[in-house]
């Protein structure tokens, strides 16, 4: 294609730069929504593989779950969606701590912990506040990957007495004693003393462990909240590739503690890290796409915008066009010349808002580091070419209309008009 066209279409958008920016708006507004969603995308992707990453890569999750009642079982079968909101107030007590025990017992497994947790208020002095309490056995210590900052954890032995001892996540320390050493210290929760014994290191971010405190599981059960049963169960394989047959050998042995003979009563759900990253990426890529749709609304406004500004291009150079044509330019040569014109401006929305939005997205993870939080800096490759490719196809769509109409313009009445 003749370089001409490009010279002549550039002089135009340097003609008038101000309309220039405002036509380029939408396009930079849509284009820069979608860069700075698909970085946010990685940015959350690598906050969550750092949560997962304190249980460890080959961890796997035992927690309740609601079995389906009889009328659920028969939609499930006949492929109709069952209506399970009746059942999310259920709460499931066969998980003990004797699953947890046998389920030690099983090839590939190197350790395990049950937990449970609740809401309870703590105090220290005058200072109250209504803390997260998790109660788990002092294996938990060999699997977590938290670190104890001060002091120490919680021994077996001291599970198995009911000791009132606590460990404190690090925003609780603070909330209850300020600059005060806490170790040593006698804190209220719920109805008994616990001596603080150790406190953890800020895990920072949206962390729940921070405001959390850690105490015996057996303590908990028994003396805060009166229940024997469990939560959930954290097991640590040896070999994270067989894990699939873990998960099996898992299941066959809580099936056979609650009396399941049916594999569509289970009373719980065994769920690997692979597994629950899996799902949390389906997740994020539904809620992605609905951001980049929304985004879309943006670029075809955009497009739109490009397509008015043009028509008002043609009827400013009308003059112009006739003039050239008079002199021996064809159709198609006006053709290109105003399309070319229309895709540069979409092109350079483009190349804004792909600026721009990593701009903000470089923003937002140095606030996010700055929290504490693990937040990765990334702007897909894929995402700047498909940026670019949708900018120029805003450019051919929107542009050709206005583009044509110049094209058809009769040169006399065109210097008639002028």
């Amino acid at each position: 294609m003749n370089s001409i066209y490009f010279k002549q279409a550039i002089q135009g958008i340097k003609s008038n730069p101000s309309r220039t920016f405002l036509t380029t708006l939408g396009i930079m507004i849509g284009i820069g929504t979608v860069i700075l969603v698909l970085s946010a995308g990685e940015g959350f992707k690598s906050y969550v593989n750092e949560q997962v990453e304190a249980y460890g890569s080959n961890t796997v999750f035992i927690e309740v779950s609601v079995p389906l009642s009889t009328k659920q079982r028969s939609n499930a079968n006949s492929g109709q969606t069952a209506n399970s909101t009746a059942t999310n107030a259920v709460t499931i007590t066969t998980l003990k701590n004797k699953d947890v025990e046998d389920v030690k017992k099983l090839p590939n497994i190197v350790n395990a912990y049950g937990a449970v947790f609740g809401q309870e208020v703590t105090t220290y002095k005058n200072v109250s506040k209504n803390a997260l309490v998790l109660g788990a056995d002092a294996s938990r210590f060999d699997i977590d990957k938290g670190v104890i900052e001060v002091g120490r954890g919680y021994t077996y032995e001291e599970n198995r007495s009911l000791a009132q001892v606590a460990i404190l996540g690090s925003k609780v320390a603070d909330d209850l004693f300020a600059d005060e050493d806490p170790l040593g210290k006698k804190i209220r929760v719920g109805n008994y003393n616990f001596e603080v014994i150790g406190v953890y290191e800020s895990r920072g971010g949206f962390s729940f462990d921070d405001d959390q405190i850690f105490l015996p599981l057996k303590t908990l059960q028994k003396k805060i909240m009166g229940i024997d049963y469990l939560g959930y169960a954290v097991v640590e394989l040896e070999d994270i590739n067989k894990a699939d047959v873990a998960t099996l050998d898992m299941a066959d042995v809580l099936r056979r503690n609650h009396y399941i003979t049916d594999p569509v009563r289970d009373d719980f759900k065994v769920t690997t890290q692979e597994e629950s990253l899996a799902i949390f990426d389906t997740i994020l890529k539904a809620i992605t796409f609905l951001l980049i749709a929304i985004a879309t609304i943006s670029l075809i406004v955009g497009g739109v915008g490009v397509m008015n500004i043009m028509y008002v291009v043609v009827t400013e150079r009308i003059g112009e066009v006739g003039l050239k044509k008079a002199l021996g330019a064809r159709n198609k040569d006006i053709l290109y010349e105003f399309l070319i014109e229309a895709i540069l401006l979409t092109i350079l929305g483009g190349i804004l808002g792909i600026i721009g939005g990593a701009f903000l997205a470089f923003v937002i993870s140095k606030v996010a580091g700055s929290l504490g939080v693990t937040w990765k800096f990334a702007v897909p490759l894929w995402g700047i070419i498909l940026s670019v490719s949708v900018s120029m196809a805003i450019g051919v769509i929107f542009g050709v209309f206005p583009a044509r109409n110049a094209a058809k313009l009769d040169p006399i009445e065109a210097l008639n008009k002028e």
